[in-house]
């Protein structure tokens, strides 16, 4: 098995233990009522955006995802979360370093051995979900699953679904697509981007994502015989019908949103079996961006 199959196929147990670890993290993470700024970038960047839509929704507190690139200094927040990998992401960095003094910050790495440890006010490691490959699966989802079990989120039927999703086959034909399109909703819009940048990482598929009512504003028009659009959770009323009319192939996600991404990057593998790649190896692509001074 490649690096990305064996940590995929490790995130039931990850997110187990992650919930069971967001207690020992509270005071590390944010409290309800602050005005709270989660960033990343990449897979930690779309993972900032579930997560902020999910606290928000939760009556937290005013939450906003950015990529930390593009984070706006002229506002004003309580704490800024920043997810990352490992710990030595050079934009990450960058804010950390400009925020100290000014605003609370924490870091959630995989690699607590890292810059990162020194740049944050308070540190959340998950090394337990850290990762060899490049391509991110088990540290992006149990980021998630940590922020989620904080909010009182996370159930164990997540992990049940997560099981699922890595036992049962995948839709017949899929492999065979050659455009597929990721829908969300809410906090699943961020997961959308996710699976689609899955996909373009590991087997150069090309992918789209959007919020599932947009998809009727223009996007829709790609779909035909031979491409796939995946809605993760709830899909707006009558859209899978009008998916099926173009031809195209409509995977309808039953499992909890987290648990499809799960299939999501599991058909990245498959995909990528089927073309010759190796997912391990992502054209262009390191496992950190350091940029040189």
């Amino acid at each position: 098995m490649s690096h990305v199959e064996n940590e995929l196929n490790s995130q039931p147990e990850c997110w187990i233990r992650a919930a069971d670890e967001a207690g020992r993290y509270r005071d590390a993470l944010p409290a309800p009522g602050e005005r709270v700024a989660i960033v990343g970038c990449g897979t930690s960047y779309f993972m900032a955006q579930a997560a902020a839509v999910l606290r928000e929704g939760a009556g937290r507190g005013e939450t906003d995802a950015f990529a930390a690139s593009e984070f706006p200094y002229g506002r004003s927040y309580d704490r800024v979360v920043a997810l990352t990998r490992s710990g030595t992401t050079t934009e990450v960095l960058d804010l950390l370093g400009e925020l100290r003094g000014r605003t609370r910050t924490t870091a959630v790495t995989g690699d607590p051995d890292t810059p990162v440890a020194s740049a944050a006010d308070d540190l959340v490691a998950l090394d337990f979900a850290n990762e060899r490959s490049v391509v991110q699966t088990r540290f992006a989802t149990t980021a998630l699953t940590l922020l989620r079990a904080h909010l009182g989120l996370h159930t164990d039927s997540v992990v049940a679904d997560a099981r699922t999703a890595l036992t049962t086959p995948l839709p017949e034909g899929l492999v065979d697509c050659t455009q597929f399109t990721f829908l969300g909703r809410g906090w699943t819009v961020g997961l959308a981007s996710e699976a689609g940048l899955k996909m373009r990482e590991a087997s150069l598929s090309w992918t789209e994502a959007y919020p599932a009512m947009e998809y009727r504003h223009g996007p829709i028009s790609i779909t035909t015989a031979g491409t796939a659009t995946w809605m993760l959770g709830e899909a707006p009323e009558r859209l899978a019908r009008q998916v099926r009319a173009t031809g195209g192939l409509w995977i309808d996600g039953g499992l909890d949103p987290l648990a499809e991404l799960v299939r999501v990057q599991r058909l990245a593998v498959a995909v990528a079996a089927a073309r010759g790649l190796d997912p391990d190896r992502p054209r262009h692509l390191t496992r950190s961006v350091i940029l040189a001074p």
